[in-house]
């Protein structure tokens, strides 16, 4: 499903246009990318948590060259599903 599939599915459950669905995704993913870039988390409970993780530097190859190249410490954003998301799906069911 790409982005307009997507617009017109969230316009259709909320019986809106496809121009304010467009306009309530496009504020959805800039809040989400604007408290992540400050180093945030985002949990929405039972869909999942959106978090910052950060890598150390480590050492890794060049797989054209082989040469030994350093690979720089980053931050990179990861999303762990939430229970109700991984049963709507077909994964693991939560414990109790």
């Amino acid at each position: 499903m790409n982005k307009a599939d997507f617009t017109a599915a969230v316009a259709a459950k909320l019986g809106g246009t496809k121009t304010d669905a467009a306009k309530a995704i496009d504020a959805v993913l800039d809040v989400l990318t604007e408290v992540l870039a400050k180093g945030d988390d985002v949990r929405l409970p039972g869909f999942g948590t959106f978090e910052v993780r950060e890598t150390s530097e480590k050492k890794g190859r060049n797989p054209r060259t082989g040469e030994e190249i350093t690979v720089l410490a980053s931050k990179q954003p990861k999303f762990k599903a939430g229970a109700t998301l991984k049963s709507a799906v077909g994964g693991e069911k939560a414990s109790a």
